[in-house]
């Protein structure tokens, strides 16, 4: 025979997936950033230039990753993922101004002399709005506890991302876009060389990367065409401008595909194309009509000020009543089933008990693999009883997977089923492995799940269903890294549950079985789920020395003992050895004299003056219930009582309502707590009860910090909280988002048969520490676009001083006007590089989305932004000319 070693458990396939995730929102966050700069700014050269800026900015974060020992995990690749959209904004606020200088110029200065000149315009404004969200993030660093060691990581990748993205915008735009144009009006040799290096570069990324070689040497083509001047000088920007916007679209479709990877590559296509053209077209609109809505505004600011002052009750009531969880479930591909039995079940019946369980769980189609355990290794670190059974989970991926993580298609018949190996033909979620399938690059993707499988969650129902057997408790939603994770911080195997503590185990499991009744009947909880530890509940056999016989028959309790644990467990006598080996050699009873209780009593006594006596002349044998594990915390021994949510209750709203009610029963007499027992709740609500605290002391930090350096640079306090004022709009319009997310009308349509709300990933989103991290992140760039118009506005006014009120707006509408344009890609940019995110697939996406969504909705709402902070500073500047106006009267 040939041993072998079969792994049932890797989770190698779980870090590999959740950081090829992430890896691909980053890929095409880029994408998606060069496209908007492309069909926003119109100038290719420019285009490269930002463009360039982002995998700049990527690699500079792994290099310091690399330096600080920070490993690239799910957290930390999120810090870079949520910041794309920002990174690029500093170079296309920057590149702007300099485009605008150099078109506007008449000849009369250099390039160079323009470029500075553009630059130093906005260097304060970037420098500021970097600042506040770099400085927004600083506290996150001192974070403690599981929150702090799980977005540590975040904020250092976040902050190295935006730090990078500022110092390459400062120092590297402005002397490429200089070069770039010198090049462009005089120096035909160095294009061409660029143009041959372009297609060498083409043909070799043909072989590794075939749509980026395809484009390059597409790019090469054109160029030739110009040359032998088949196409114009004239109309040529133009027309490479088109042909690299069209083949981002395509790459980034391809790469995408938001409608699922067994969908059509035009529906794709056509998707892509609508949502990337329905955000920019909104964004048109708003930039085409801003100047007569600025005035309108500004002609009817109480009316107007209604609009943010409805968004921001809207945001503080959404907030007051969502609901609450530590954080979001990471999708580990797994599940952990563990299931309790009675207590007294003999090593026999649990043996064929999780038998039942394993064979059950491997009917279903979608599993892939179960393993179950019951007992436990011989260490102290692992006090598991026999009772509790482990059956490890492992279900297929929703389609079958080539080694790289990717989508594998498969030899199709006309009617749309599979054909294998061996000739058969079977339709998707039939239960067969790839080996058996055909591949075919021309065929369709293998879905492994059944039709009506459309998530882990039905699997898992279905999981329970089939475990239904008499004898075993039902098990609350549990998966293995998070279990491991739970249970090394409480001790508990639920993310739910209570500590009992008390100096009786009797009064213990009393009062659990008392709580056990009363969770049962709250709505909100799985009523299945609920489950008190029956502490006191294990056979024991108590072997009762009579001391006054024994004394009489010249016997010692220590002999008796001695005598009983030789007959049962045995003694050592001596050791045997056979060549290098050596072997013990121990004396009892044998089996049959020591098989049942009863059998102890037989045991013969040799007494010390000669004869022998029975052992039951000195025994009395009894049983008796004893606790199968003793457990303690801080001196109490403890016990506990186990309970999950029903779907749809947010895990720290049904803690709390659970607390709530149990009090109010204990306060009027319908729960007695016996005296000497104390409880409390314990798992993801204690943690989330500490992350609170530390919230509580942080989200007020980054705020000041925000605010101060505002004030460092507009020197008044005033303007400072115009511009704060995004801040408050951008936080309702997170918490907008989150509760349209929460509603089951919601996207609740489908576009060519698919439906939008499993394309955006729409589900119920609650409170917690990512959504948090998600607004911290939202916070610092709430105030990039008021910094930027704030800026103007006030340079607008130092140099006109404007004295009448008529005066007063125009110089608000110019400068509005003026700075209109980059924020608006700015917001284009940001809100478009979250689209990858929000319809991300596969693992890791559990966290990465509720990290966006706040972004999202808080930039979405933000535009108002573009028209609160000219208002408000027109609003203030009247007041100030009626003040001096009043001033003058007097004298």
């Amino acid at each position: 025979s040939k041993l072998t070693i079969v792994p049932f458990y890797d989770r190698t396939e779980l870090i590999e997936s959740t950081l090829g995730t992430l890896s691909t929102a980053l890929y095409l966050e880029i994408l998606i950033a060069a496209l908007v700069i492309l069909i926003l700014l119109r100038r290719l050269r420019v285009s490269i230039i930002i463009s360039a800026l982002l995998p700049m900015a990527v690699l500079t974060v792994f290099i310091a990753m690399k330096l600080f020992k920070v490993d690239a995990n799910i957290v930390a690749l999120s810090g870079i993922a949520i910041a794309i959209g920002t990174m690029v904004d500093m170079g296309i606020i920057l590149t702007e101004n300099i485009i605008l200088k150099l078109d506007q110029s008449n000849g009369d200065k250099s390039i160079d002399e323009l470029v500075v000149e553009g630059a130093s315009e906005v260097t304060s404004a970037i420098l500021t709005a970097g600042l506040t969200t770099i400085l927004s993030f600083i506290p996150v660093f001192i974070l403690t506890g599981e929150e702090g060691r799980m977005f540590t990581p975040l904020a250092f990748t976040k902050t190295a991302a935006l730090l990078s993205a500022m110092l390459l915008s400062l120092l590297v735009i402005p002397p490429a876009i200089a070069k770039w144009y010198r090049l462009g009006t005089n120096n035909f040799k160095i294009k061409d060389i660029g143009s041959y290096l372009l297609a060498f570069v083409g043909f070799v990324l043909v072989l590794f990367k075939f749509w980026a070689g395809l484009v390059l040497i597409g790019f090469f083509v054109l160029t030739l065409l110009k040359k032998i001047n088949v196409l114009k000088g004239k109309d040529f920007g133009s027309i490479l401008n088109i042909y690299l916007v069209i083949s981002i679209v395509l790459i980034l479709t391809h790469y995408w595909n938001p409608l699922g990877v067994d969908n059509n590559y035009f529906f794709n296509l056509l998707f892509v194309v609508i949502v990337a053209g329905s955000v920019l077209a909104i964004l048109y609109l708003f930039y085409v009509f801003y100047d007569r809505i600025l005035l309108w505004a500004m002609a009817n600011k109480f009316k107007f000020f209604c609009i943010p002052m409805v968004l921001l009750t809207l945001g503080i009531l959404i907030y007051i009543s969502i609901g609450k969880e530590f954080m979001p479930k990471l999708n580990e591909g797994s599940f952990l089933l563990m299931p309790t039995t009675t207590a007294h079940s003999g090593i026999s019946e649990n043996k064929k008990l999780l038998r039942q369980l394993d064979m059950a769980v491997a009917s279903i189609p979608e599993i892939e693999t179960v393993i179950g355990k019951a007992g436990r290794v011989n260490s102290a670190l692992d006090p598991a009883p026999l009772s509790m059974f482990e059956n490890l989970i492992s279900y297929k991926t929703e389609f079958i997977l080539d080694e790289n993580g990717k989508p594998m298609s498969f030899k199709i018949s006309d009617n749309g089923e599979f054909y294998t190996k061996d000739g058969r033909v079977v339709s998707a979620g039939s239960g067969v492995s790839k080996d058996e399938l055909i591949t075919d690059v021309n065929g369709e993707y293998y879905r492994n799940w059944r039709k009506h499988i459309n998530s882990p969650d039905d699997i898992w129902n279905e999981i329970i269903a089939v475990t239904n057997i008499p004898g075993v408790t039902s098990a609350p939603k549990l998966q293995p890294i998070e279990t491991r994770l739970i249970m090394l911080q409480t001790g508990m195997r639920s993310p739910m549950g209570i500590k009992i503590f008390g100096t009786n185990l009797e009064s213990i499991e009393r009062f659990g079985s008392d709580l056990e009744k009363e969770i049962k009947q709250i709505d909100q909880v799985n009523t299945t789920s609920v489950f008190s530890n029956r502490i006191v509940a294990k056979p024991y056999i108590n072997v009762v020395l009579d001391r006054d016989k024994a004394a009489r028959y010249g016997l010692s309790v220590n002999e008796l003992q001695e005598i009983l644990e030789t007959a049962i467990g045995g003694k050592l006598l001596t050791e045997v050895i056979e060549e290098r080996e050596r072997f013990d050699v121990i004396i009892r009873y044998p089996k049959e004299l020591r098989a049942e209780p009863q059998d102890l009593k037989n045991i013969v006594i040799q007494l010390p003056k000669g004869g022998s006596v029975p052992f039951s002349e000195m025994v009395n044998i009894k049983y008796a219930k004893g606790p199968q594990v003793i457990k303690s915390e801080d001196g109490f021994l403890t016990g506990y009582v186990l309970f999950d949510k029903n779907e749809g209750f947010a895990e720290i709203t049904v803690v709390e309502e659970v607390k709530k009610i149990l009090e109010a029963k204990v306060k009027n007499g319908e729960l007695m707590v016996p005296e000497g027992i104390r409880y409390r709740f314990e798992g993801n609500y204690e943690n989330n009860q500490h992350a609170e605290k530390s919230l509580a002391v942080i989200i007020p930090l980054i705020l000041i910090a925000i605010l101060f350096v505002l004030y460092f640079q507009f020197k008044s306090l005033t303007v400072s909280f115009i511009i704060f004022s995004g801040v408050l709009v951008a936080f309702a319009g997170g918490f907008i988002m989150i509760w349209l997310y929460n509603q089951h009308w919601f996207l609740n349509f489908s576009f060519l048969g698919n439906e939008l709300r499993n394309v955006f990933n729409v589900q119920t989103v609650n409170l917690s520490i990512a959504v948090w991290v998600g607004f911290i992140a939202l916070f610092g760039i709430a105030t990039d676009d008021g910094v930027l118009i704030a800026t103007y506005l006030k340079n607008s006014f130092n140099d006109k001083q404007p004295d009448s009120i008529k005066e007063i707006r125009m110089a608000v509408l110019s400068a509005g006007n003026k700075r209109i344009r980059p924020c608006l890609m700015t917001t284009a940019t940001t809100l478009l590089a979250l689209l990858p995110v929000l319809t991300a697939k596969g693992h890791g996406k559990d966290i990465l989305i509720p990290m966006a969504i706040p972004g999202f909705g808080g930039m979405l709402v933000a535009l108002i932004t573009l028209l609160v902070v000219p208002v408000l500073y027109c609003f203030w500047q009247e007041l100030k000319l009626k003040q001096r106006n009043l001033t003058y009267e007097k004298l």
